[in-house]
């Protein structure tokens, strides 16, 4: 029997320079690309959607979502706001890193490289090592509500 529950969101975040507009969105939107497909392969009903990183950090209902950060922390003010926060899962010779809880408590990714072609090799890494398990944790995962009596604004 097929599930109809509506498919759960995934987001991918870029940084909003005219530098990671023009090198790491496409990376995006290859990497939303990778997870439609490997969703599919999975049965997974996950849906993935490429935003910018003002957008996610403005909005508090964006930030209980499952989500993947591409682009280093010069150029994406998530992995800037990430760097200290979300623990290395894999670093490779000061090239490129993906930070990631290695428990998936909280599906959450960041990807990046000191450079556009060290990112790209860090985002074919993740697709190859990490992406089904992190979906899978995404399609899983139920986050706590936000109580709108904890807001900070």
């Amino acid at each position: 029997m097929a599930d109809d529950s509506p498919p759960r969101l995934l987001l991918i975040v870029t940084g909003s320079t005219l530098r990671a507009e023009e090198l790491d969105r496409p990376l995006a939107y290859y990497l939303q690309q990778q997870v439609d497909r490997a969703s599919g392969r999975l049965g997974l009903a996950i849906e993935a959607r490429v935003v910018a990183d003002l957008r996610w950090m403005t909005d508090d209902e964006l930030q209980s979502v499952p989500t993947i950060s591409v682009g280093g922390p010069g150029v994406n003010a998530l992995a800037q706001s990430w760097f200290e926060e979300v623990p290395f899962s894999l670093a490779v010779d000061e090239q490129y890193c993906i930070q990631m809880d290695p428990d998936l408590a909280e599906p959450r990714a960041s990807i990046w490289g000191m450079d556009n072609a060290s990112t790209q090799i860090a985002v074919s890494v993740f697709v190859d090592r990490f992406l089904p398990r992190f979906l899978e944790n995404a399609a899983a995962y139920a986050p706590d509500p936000i109580d709108p009596d904890d807001s900070d604004d």
